[in-house]
């Protein structure tokens, strides 16, 4: 039997036995994907595939997917098994910026031993980056300090969400509050879930930058976090917020000219993506 018979007989068109499919040259799409597993070794597939789209790279997922698992880049990421809280307090997102803010502590080490402080400050209507302040000691009377810098650009909040430590129930933090006007909200003690948006952006900065490089100062250590920042507010794609980034979920709604946001250096050096590539290099 020929082959044109064969085809007859099974339905089957010549042109579709002899097709050979020819898959599409890759190569652009492992440069983006190791620039971006270069630049954020946090990021899982979903944040470089988002991310992609911003960029204008508009590829099928499930072809971004099959390179990303090729390249290797698709690593377990373990997570401690949770039990479930036996009583939730409500945790309600405000109607728009400067209505709640949230803040935390987090510790770390320098190279030499010594150890030092960040006081992370968010809007919990964006999930914006508003400040971290650095150094080793952070009291009371600088928590204040910090906070009216903060005010000095952004505006004042309705209200003020912390836990419970030693320089947020302080005199001086109390005092302050009645002369400006704002209510500080205290979660219930070993209840860090009731202040879950800042624990989670602490999780993120910690991976992204305090778990991810060695500091030999101060100075350097905040050279990366106010990088950090920038990039975290105009480039980061957030699940919460339908994978914009902060800045754009502000124009989204309208607000972007009424609240002024985390401005980056102007020295290049001071780029996160140039720190970054710099220290791979």
């Amino acid at each position: 039997m020929s082959l044109r018979q064969a085809c007859l007989l099974f339905s089957l068109s010549t042109s579709v036995f002899y097709y050979q499919g020819k898959r599409k040259n890759d190569d652009e799409v492992i440069e983006q994907l190791s620039k971006l597993a270069d630049l954020h070794r946090t990021w899982g597939f979903w944040m470089m595939y988002h991310r992609l789209r911003k960029l204008q790279y508009m590829w099928n997922h499930k072809r971004v997917y099959r390179i990303y698992t090729n390249m290797r880049l698709n690593l377990r990421n373990k997570r401690k098994k949770r039990l479930p809280a036996r009583v939730k307090a409500p945790l309600l997102c405000p109607i728009g910026p400067n209505i709640t803010w949230s803040l935390d502590f987090m510790h770390d080490t320098l190279a030499s031993g010594k150890t030092i402080r960040t006081l992370n400050i968010i809007d919990d209507f964006s999930r914006e980056a508003l400040s971290i302040s650095v150094d080793t000691s952070l009291p009371a009377q600088r928590v204040v300090r910090e906070l009216e810098n903060l005010i000095e650009w952004r505006g004042k909040p309705e209200k003020i969400r912390s836990d419970n430590g030693p320089e947020f129930v302080a005199e001086a933090i109390r005092v302050w509050c009645e002369d400006k006007d704002i209510e500080w909200e205290f979660i219930q003690p070993g209840k860090p879930t009731q202040n879950s948006l800042i624990e989670r952006f602490n999780r993120t900065f910690r991976q992204d930058v305090l778990d991810s490089y060695m500091f030999e100062s101060l100075k350097e250590i905040r050279k990366y976090a106010n990088a950090w920042v920038w990039m975290y507010n105009n480039e980061r794609p957030h699940s919460s917020l339908g994978q914009l980034t902060p800045t754009e979920f502000l124009l989204k709604y309208g607000k972007l000219s009424e609240f002024p946001t985390f401005q980056q250096d102007n020295n290049s050096n001071s780029d996160w993506n140039f720190l970054v590539l710099n220290v791979a290099s």
